[in-house]
C-alpha cells in the first residue's frame, strides 16, 4: 500500500472514531443534559472540528456516503473509495468500543436497550416510532442535502477555508430534523459502529442505515456533477475544481489540462505541436 494512501486512510478511521465518540457518546453520556439540541451540535462539532485537523491529509470524509458522492461527481479516484470505506467503518467500531467501555463505567449502566445510540424504525427502533417509509425518505433526503453542501463548500470556486464550518452546521441541522425520526444516520460507519455492539432489532435494521445514506450521497455527487457540467466554466475556473488529492479534475468530460488554441494541439497535454504541413514548408523556404 502507498504510504500517502496509509497516511490518508488513518486520517479517515481517527475522525471517523472521533465522530461516533463526539455525536454518539453525548446521546449516551450527556443526552439527558443536553437534549436533542445538545446532540446535534456534538455531532456538528465533531465533524468540524476534525475537518479542520485532518480535512487536509484525507479529505475529511469520515463517512462512506460522502466518498460515494465524491466519486459520483468525479471528484474522488474510485480505486480509492472501498479502502476509504473500510477505514471508516473501523474507525467507527473503534469510537463505539471506546464508547461502552466508558458508558460501562455508571454504576446504573445497562446493556439491554439501545445503549449507544444506533439507528432505527418502527414501533422497536425508532425513538419516536416512526414508520419505515419515514425512515426511508427522512436519511435518503437528508444524506442528500448533506453532500449537496459538502460538494459545494469544498469546490475550490466558493470559499474552502470555510467549508468545514458549512460541513459542521448542515449536520447538526439534519440531526435537529431526524433525530426523533431515526436517531439520524446519514452515515452508514456511524450506525454499523453501535448496532455491532448493540445487536438485536438494530442489527436486523442495518441494512436501511447503509443502503439510504448511500443513496443519496450517489444522488448528490450526480447533481453536483450535473450542475458543474452544464456551467460551461472557462479553462481557468476548471482548474479550480480538484479532487481529494489536489489535482485538477475534468468538467463536461474536458482535462482541464487539455491543450487549448489550435485545435491540432497535442491532446495529451498543454502544449501546441506544429502542423507537420507548415513544418514541412518552412524547411523548403
Amino acid at each position: 500500500m502507498h504510504p500517502d494512501l496509509t497516511r490518508r486512510l488513518a486520517a479517515e478511521g481517527i475522525g471517523t472514531a472521533w465522530l461516533v465518540l463526539g455525536g454518539c457518546g453525548t446521546a449516551v453520556l450527556a443526552g439527558d443534559h443536553v437534549g436533542v439540541l445538545g446532540v446535534s451540535l456534538a455531532f456538528g462539532l465533531s465533524v468540524l472540528t476534525m475537518a479542520y485537523a485532518l480535512g487536509h491529509i484525507s479529505g475529511g470524509h469520515f463517512n462512506p456516503a460522502v466518498t460515494l458522492g465524491h466519486v459520483v461527481a468525479k471528484r474522488f479516484a474510485p480505486r480509492d473509495a472501498l479502502p476509504y470505506m473500510a477505514a471508516q467503518v473501523v474507525g467507527a467500531v473503534l469510537g463505539a468500543g471506546i464508547l461502552l467501555v466508558i458508558a460501562n463505567g455508571a454504576p446504573d449502566f445497562s446493556s439491554s436497550d439501545n445503549f449507544l445510540a444506533a439507528n432505527g424504525f418502527g414501533a422497536d427502533g425508532s425513538p419516536e416510532a416512526y414508520s419505515l417509509l419515514a425512515a426511508v425518505v427522512a436519511e435518503v433526503v437528508l444524506s442528500f442535502g448533506f453532500l449537496l453542501v459538502f460538494l459545494g463548500a469544498t469546490d475550490r470556486r466558493d470559499h474552502p477555508a470555510l467549508a468545514g464550518l458549512a460541513i459542521g452546521l448542515a449536520l447538526t441541522l439534519v440531526h435537529l430534523i431526524s433525530i426523533p425520526v431515526t436517531n439520524t444516520s446519514v452515515n452508514p460507519a456511524r450506525s454499523i459502529g453501535p448496532a455491532l455492539f448493540v445487536g438485536d432489532i438494530w442489527i436486523t435494521q442495518l441494512w436501511l442505515f447503509i443502503v439510504a445514506p448511500l443513496a443519496g450521497g450517489a444522488l448528490a455527487g450526480s447533481s453536483t456533477r450535473r450542475c458543474s457540467a452544464t456551467t460551461r466554466a472557462t479553462p481557468a475556473r476548471r482548474e479550480r475544481l480538484v479532487d481529494a488529492h489536489g489535482e485538477a479534475v475534468p468538467v463536461d468530460g474536458v482535462s482541464p489540462h487539455r491543450g487549448r488554441g489550435d485545435r491540432r494541439g497535442d491532446r495529451r497535454g498543454g502544449r501546441l505541436r506544429p502542423s507537420p504541413v507548415r513544418a514541412t514548408a518552412g524547411r523548403r523556404r
